[in-house]
């Protein structure tokens, strides 16, 4: 076998299949699937945006988090007069929730430079051959997923925002659906010619020209220094042990390593045999730890601004530090009554991951975003921006209040596991805050509950938002009353939901086997070469 893929959809996973069975390696499939989900995919993630990818290779021991994650844009620039920031609402059924879109929406984007970095660093295979899959979506277009088309339709404010988007997502006058022909006009000729240039031509190239052109002409910040200055990090992963195991977990920019990190550290301290998967005592332990997190995060929050992030992560995941909470979890499980609820700043859902292992055993586990996109087309590129300066949770302190120049936090949290140092778990997740609780039940049911890869991915999750246990559909009622009989408050969710995450994995079994689980909250689709 060479290789195992799992992404947020078919025509993904195929292009990572495709490369595998070239004879590339897992960083080349998952290069080759991003720039294939950016097309596939294109209700979640887009080109202009970024994102973080995890790297293991067992051969030499070696892990290298590369975060090509977005910059505050604006460096040596002078802010127009009127900046193009528009509000809309998302009306998400149960909630609704403001977004900003316009040229002034636009963070420097990340995905281009990282992606083409990790491929000179670490594939065999030359950049024209990876895009060659994207290449064909793009020249020849596919049948839209559901689940994109789906998204597209609630994000329809923003899909719909301009002519050049209404022009791509709108046919007939109605919103694409699923099963519809996508197409989007001129980003085969910008994907051939970034297959000759590389990631210059993002930077210094006709694409960063029009862009920026773009952007001085309509009230936007991005400025040449910020794609000049633009650095791919490339960091040391944080190592947790977790049992007979090892996780490995992305460090800031990544929140999400860190707070995941937290939580995993207080789940190791418990049996997990001694409480029945989905049973109230499951139930509640997972509500106390992920409460707990969250009373923990403002340390981290002012730490991670205050600190050096060695020594911040350091300080956060201390064993001084880590037991109060888990003083505060065993009284709360011996009263059979719940801590008091703590909320935290909600994050950008729009986000996919995908998930490899190579014959080698090399792992790649990568995760991007665009936000929601910024709601137009670069003229001439089929290129859209993302808005992750158009998010409120990325900026506490108020919008364009972020120095130029700085790493944005983001939730994004592509993990990898070891046994004895060879590779045992790649997962992520997209889904916001959910993205923490997402991989850590993904990570409980494979390692402690010795549940398959695809129960482990698809079982029925929880989440702690809005004062209560969000309990998706499938879980035991009885457990769930007995839970709320406690005085826990829970929301019974009547069917399966995207809320909770998409955690795309791939695995490799105790006797050697390499096996890959999409999650079908999210269109999840797998491929072997």
């Amino acid at each position: 076998m060479r290789g195992v893929i799992a992404a947020g959809d078919p025509a993904t996973a195929a292009a990572g299949q495709q490369i595998l069975q070239a004879g590339g390696n897992a960083v080349d499939a998952a290069v080759a699937a991003a720039f294939a989900s950016f097309i596939a995919e294109i209700g979640v993630v887009h080109l202009g945006g970024s994102g973080i990818a995890h790297l293991y290779d067992p051969q030499s021991g070696h892990s290298l988090v590369y975060d090509f994650f977005s910059n505050t844009p604006g460096q040596n620039g002078r802010p127009p007069a009127t900046l193009d920031f528009q509000q809309v609402t998302i009306d998400f059924g149960a909630t609704t929730q403001d977004f900003y879109l316009g040229r002034a929406s636009v963070a420097v984007p990340g995905n281009i430079a990282g992606l083409c970095q990790m491929a000179a660093d670490y594939g065999r295979l030359p950049l024209q051959q990876l895009l060659e899959p994207a290449f064909k979506l793009a020249k020849e277009g596919l049948p839209l997923a559901k689940f994109q088309a789906d998204t597209c339709t609630l994000l329809q404010p923003l899909y719909t925002h301009t002519a050049g988007m209404r022009a791509v997502f709108m046919q007939d006058g109605r919103m694409i659906q699923g099963g519809d022909h996508f197409y989007l006009p001129d980003l085969y000729d910008t994907l051939q010619t970034l297959a000759r240039e590389g990631a210059t031509f993002a930077q210094t190239g006709a694409l960063a020209q029009a862009l920026l052109r773009d952007q001085a002409e309509n009230g936007g910040l991005l400025t040449s220094d910020d794609l000049l200055s633009y650095q791919v990090y490339k960091l040391p992963s944080i190592r947790l042990p977790y049992r007979e195991f090892e996780l490995l977990l992305p460090p800031p920019s990544s929140t999400g390593g860190v707070l995941t990190a937290f939580t995993l550290k207080l789940l190791s301290h418990f049996d997990m045999q001694q409480r029945p998967h989905s049973s109230a005592a499951h139930l509640q332990l997972l509500y106390e730890i992920m409460v707990a997190t969250n009373r923990a995060r403002p340390f981290w929050d002012e730490w991670c601004d205050t600190l050096p992030a060695a020594e911040a992560i350091a300080k956060f995941l201390d064993d001084g530090f880590v037991r109060p909470y888990l003083d505060e979890i065993q009284t709360a499980l011996d009263r059979q009554q719940a801590s008091p609820y703590v909320a935290e700043p909600p994050a950008p859902n729009n986000t996919s991951h995908l998930s490899v292992v190579d014959g080698d055993g090399l792992a790649v586990s990568l995760t991007t975003t665009a936000g929601e996109s910024a709601g137009y087309v670069v003229p001439g590129t089929g290129y859209i921006p993302n808005n992750m300066m158009g998010e409120a949770d990325l900026h506490p302190n108020g919008f364009h209040s972020r120095p130029a120049g700085q790493r944005i936090p983001t939730m994004m949290t592509p993990v990898i596991v070891l046994k004895n140092g060879k590779t045992r778990l790649v997962v992520g997740s997209g889904g916001s805050i959910r993205i923490r609780s997402a991989i850590m039940q993904a990570l409980s049911n494979l390692l402690d509950y010795r549940m398959t890869l695809n129960d482990a991915v698809n079982t029925a999750r929880v989440h702690v938002e809005d004062g209560a246990l969000q309990c998706e559909a499938g879980f035991d009622p009885a457990a769930v009353d007995q839970l709320e009989a406690m005085g826990y408050q829970v929301n019974r969710w009547p069917t399966r939901s995207i809320y909770f995450g998409g955690a795309h994995s791939v695995s490799r079994t105790e006797d050697g086997r390499l096996v890959a689980a999409g999650d079908n909250r999210r269109g999840g689709a797998t491929a072997v070469a």
